[in-house]
């Protein structure tokens, strides 16, 4: 193995598209969502989304980032003007046209009808669902925070209604995203399914004291 060094000096030498490709990847797998939202005017729209993360479970808070606002971003727009939005997972099955989500459209077009998902709502949710999604969770807009350094904004939400497959519900609340086949991606264009190596148990230090 050869590991291969570069700094800043190099960084600021790469192309464009080098550059892109490398830090979207080089931190590796990312979880792989569409994100339903729903206009003022009642449009429907969807967006696939690399930045998901957990933010904590009590409340149980997940947090997005959305670029910088140098076009339209209709998703962000929706979120602040309605408050609701959700999170669904991608199957195999349909990654392709899952993948056709990051196409910019106009906003009174539906991604949905563009790419051929069905959307589907819940109650008086008022954002949209994926229907065939495994898993896939319901959010209330909660708060934001801008990110001075590159003009990104993280979006808070918490999590209001879940819905997940029955197969990939573990006895212990573990979401085991591989039983239903799950996609991750790496970089922007590039997918996955994960295979589990093992599930351990909750590490402790040798005086029996909980990492952290």
């Amino acid at each position: 193995m050869v590991l291969r060094y570069f700094s800043s000096k190099d960084f600021i030498k790469w192309d464009q598209s080098f550059r892109r490709n490398f830090f979207n990847s080089v931190g590796g797998f990312k979880s792989l969502n569409l994100i339903g939202t729903r206009s003022v005017k009642g449009a429907a729209n969807l967006g696939l989304f690399f930045s998901v993360t957990h933010i904590g479970s009590t409340p149980p808070l997940v947090g997005v980032i959305f670029r910088s606002p140098t076009v339209p971003r209709h998703t962000l727009e929706n979120i602040y003007d309605t408050g609701f939005f959700t999170i669904n997972s991608v199957q195999k099955s349909y990654v392709e046209k899952a993948h056709q989500a990051s196409v910019k459209s106009p906003e009174t077009m539906s991604e949905f009808h563009e790419i051929g998902l069905r959307e589907s709502y819940h109650a008086n949710f008022l954002a949209p669902y994926v229907e065939s999604s495994r898993v896939k969770m319901g959010l209330k807009f909660v708060e934001k925070h801008d990110i001075l350094a590159n003009g990104t904004t993280l979006v808070v939400g918490e999590v209001v209604e879940c819905w997940v497959d029955g197969d990939a519900l573990d006895p212990d609340g573990f979401v085991d995203h591989t039983e239903i086949g799950n996609v991750a991606v790496n970089g922007l264009d590039t997918y996955y399914t994960a295979t589990e190596i093992k599930k351990m148990t909750y590490a402790k230090s040798k005086e029996g004291v909980k990492t952290s």
